[in-house]
């Protein structure tokens, strides 16, 4: 278990998405200066945080997956409203997703012992996922069920923006395998289905 996977309890924090004032003390645009510096120097309070690092963590893919994307947009989109519409979503969902949520059991040889991931940590693997399918910038991440019960069938709803020249249907069906087995082989959760929605469009580099 990586120590993204070590957060906060699950009733410390708000359903409704995290707030900047429960970043442990810090707020968004500090930890947004911070990964500037190349988080450096080394801040103790932040990198001892679980919800700063996750939230580092998915700044950091964000930006290295889809500054590209949001600039080329930005060349080709007449209005600047709908970009800057664009790229404030795509950062409320990191904000959303830092949210500890619910907790995701794993069983262990010991019954003894209590092991759980956070619903932060599953939407994270799903995240990274996304990200590394090609040809998407990734938006939420919604598992819907009772992922607290063992056993419980779950859906999966994710929405995403596609690459200008991809086959819907294909590039979904990639994006469906790829998160499919990336929770099979992390969780214990079982998948009754995963649904995709690509609700926008960039043009990548290499459309002109």
């Amino acid at each position: 278990m990586s120590d993204d996977d070590q957060t906060l309890p699950a009733d410390a924090l708000p359903a409704d998405g995290l707030p900047d004032a429960d970043l442990d003390g810090h707020t968004f645009d500090e930890l947004a200066e911070y990964l500037d510096r190349g988080r450096t120097p080394r801040d103790p309070d932040i990198e001892s945080s679980a919800a700063c690092r996750l939230a580092l963590s998915n700044m950091q893919r964000l930006r290295e997956l889809s500054v590209g994307a949001m600039q080329r947009r930005a060349d080709t989109d007449p209005d600047p409203a709908r970009e800057d519409a664009w790229i404030d979503g795509l950062l409320a969902t990191i904000r959303a997703e830092i949210t500890s949520g619910r907790d995701v059991p794993v069983s262990h040889p010991d019954p003894r012992l209590r092991l759980t991931l956070t619903e932060a940590a599953v939407r994270n693997l799903v995240r990274r996922a996304g990200d590394t399918t090609g040809g998407i910038v990734m938006g939420r991440c919604t598992l819907t069920g009772d992922v607290s019960t063992p056993g419980t069938p779950i859906t999966v709803d994710l929405t995403a923006a596609i690459a200008y020249g991809q086959v819907a249907d294909e590039t979904a069906e990639r994006l469906r395998r790829r998160v499919a087995d990336v929770l099979t082989r992390h969780t214990e959760l079982v998948i009754e289905q995963i649904d995709v929605t690509f609700d926008d469009v960039y043009v990548p580099q290499e459309h002109p």
